[in-house]
């Protein structure tokens, strides 16, 4: 249960830092990778959250990889194709959710 509210209080901070989820930005937002933090159930991802975690950070979705949002998906906006450093991924929005962004100024 403190887990639960201590997590509450983190992402709180980090949107009023101007942070905010990767899975809520779209194409033509750029900006760098703050955190990486996996915190859903894990019937939401259908994978525990340490594999979720570890899959993402394996991606390249590391603190500091810039980033660029290039397209998304037609029905639902699902999934986002991303331009991360020199790669291009496409990553669902669920998963997206767990990577905390700061956005480049337009």
């Amino acid at each position: 249960m403190h887990e639960m509210l201590a997590e509450a209080v983190d992402a709180e901070a980090l949107s009023t830092a101007g942070q905010t989820r990767l899975s809520k930005l779209k194409p033509g937002d750029r900006g760098v990778i703050v955190d990486v933090r996996a915190d859903h159930a894990t019937d939401h991802h259908g994978v525990d959250v340490h594999e979720l975690e570890r899959r993402l950070l394996e991606f390249g979705f590391v603190e500091g990889a810039r980033f660029e949002v290039l397209h998304e998906g037609m029905f639902g906006a699902d999934p986002i194709a991303l331009r991360l450093d020199d790669m291009r991924v496409a990553l669902r929005r669920r998963d997206a959710h767990d990577v905390w962004v700061q956005l480049e100024s337009k």
